[in-house]
């Protein structure tokens, strides 16, 4: 179904093309949010799979509200009233906020905003509901047993997964249930959603953006990012959740950018369609002038060792997590609980060892990829699977799990930032392209990724 049913706006619209027509009368933020809300009552869509709660009288109250400021002369933003799911994983204040579990559904209501939906909220976006992700935010895949598994648009009669852990973030803006979403991103969580779902999605250097009011999956590698439909639309969010100024993004032509495609590991166990989608869209920007370096990246090698023992994610979630495994463990999926408890397997010199080696890997990466504009590689090696194949399947799940989150993972690892553009391929089959640089190095990829953008739409 087409993104937006508002004749004044194209079917897929961006962040900036909702802001003009908002500024220029042709549509209200009460119109979108009743659009938006349309399509998650649709009993034929993903909406109940997508949304854990949606927030419907208060979307509609600041939608309102947007509306006067705008009349008034005082939109907080160009962006005031533009509808956005949250992941059910951030605190909204008087709401619990139960990270796509039942553990937590007893708890209080959070007190107040986390620090990014504070963010948004002021810049004007109305936050019309929370989305539904991975119990914990542990997987790639977006499944989860309690609130159903939202449905990637790729051959959805046939249901495929939308990809995780911000799975109902993805199917929201790709559905045109919220224009953007709110996510998170510890080894994919954004990157891989937007992959599957045909958008784009933006890891910001770790600490880039503040994480207090967000259930954390792991400390170290936690980063907080948006799905949306163009790398100007991620840019935005970025700039608003780092607390700046969005800026106007002026894309980097890509006529002699260097770009550094790795050939260790990350092009391993590749699907044909996703070769294919991924050499063609390399071909493209060859073509226009880019420089495509292919060389090994010693450094990705060594990642699976240092995650042998379940890596920073089991023991930092352990953590988190052991009294309440302690308490309720029958009540978490099976499929997460057991990869949190891998974290009791680590003792205190195995966890400063890992951060030993990490600091190293970082710094060995950095130089390695200091001489390159940025990384490319492909964001899975694989298309959505199809979620039959994985629900019972345990073993199938695990080998799928890992594929999906290997290759963005590889960039939390070094510590990097990090974006997904989408690629299609023979008959629509959804891939996505990532584009990856040094740790801070934000500025300088969302350009670069805008005018990589620009030439692969042609």
């Amino acid at each position: 179904m087409p993104a937006s049913a508002h004749p004044s706006l194209s079917a897929r619209p961006t962040l900036a093309e909702l802001a003009d027509a908002l500024e220029a009368g042709r549509v209200t933020a009460r119109q979108l949010v009743e659009d938006c809300l349309a399509r998650i009552d649709d009993p034929t869509g993903e909406g109940a799979r997508a949304f854990a709660l949606v927030d419907r009288a208060a979307a509609l109250h600041a939608a309102e509200a947007q509306d006067a400021l705008r009349r008034a002369g005082a939109a907080p933003s160009r962006f005031a009233g533009i509808p956005i799911g949250v992941k059910d994983l951030f605190d909204i204040a008087g709401q619990v906020t139960t990270a796509g579990s039942k553990v937590l559904a007893g708890n209080a209501p959070a007190a107040a905003d986390a620090i990014t939906v504070a963010r948004l909220r002021r810049a004007g976006f109305v936050v019309i509901g929370r989305n539904t992700m991975t119990e914990f935010a542990y997987s790639g895949l977006g499944m989860n047993p309690h609130t159903g598994d939202p449905r990637a648009p790729f051959e959805r009669a046939v249901g495929r997964v939308s990809g995780g852990s911000t799975s109902g973030g993805a199917v929201a803006v790709a559905d045109g249930m919220a224009h953007a979403a709110l996510g998170t991103d510890t080894g994919g969580s954004c990157r891989i959603p937007a992959a599957f779902c045909g958008l784009t999605g933006y890891k910001p250097t770790a600490d880039r953006i503040p994480k207090d009011g967000a259930f954390p999956l792991s400390g170290t590698l936690d980063s907080i990012g948006s799905i949306a439909r163009s790398v100007a639309c991620c840019a935005a969010i970025d700039a608003i959740l780092a607390g700046a100024e969005p800026d106007a993004l002026v894309p980097r032509p890509v006529a002699g950018l260097r770009l550094l495609v790795p050939q260790t590991v990350a092009s391993d166990e590749i699907e044909d369609a996703v070769a294919a989608a991924f050499e063609a869209a390399l071909a493209r920007l060859e073509a226009a002038g880019a420089a495509i370096t292919r060389a090994p990246f010693p450094e990705f090698g060594e990642i699976a060792g240092l995650n042998a023992k379940g890596g920073f994610t089991a023991a930092e979630s352990f953590a988190v997590h052991r009294a309440l495994l302690e308490e309720k463990e029958a009540a978490y999926d099976p499929r997460v609980s057991v990869r949190i408890k891998r974290g009791a397997g680590q003792s205190a010199a195995d966890y400063l060892d890992l951060a030993a080696a990490r600091r190293d890997l970082v710094a060995r990466a950095s130089a390695r990829l200091a001489p390159f504009d940025a990384m490319a590689l492909p964001t899975t090696p694989i298309l959505p699977p199809k979620i039959a194949d994985l629900a019972t399947d345990d073993a199938a799940y695990g080998r799928v799990n890992l594929l999906a989150l290997r290759n963005p993972t590889l960039i939390n690892m070094i510590d990097g930032c990090a974006i997904s553009l989408p690629l299609t391929g023979t008959g629509g089959a959804p891939a996505g392209l990532m584009l990856a640089g040094i740790p801070g190095g934000d500025a300088a990829l969302l350009a670069l990724a805008a005018g990589v953008e620009e030439t692969l739409a042609g």
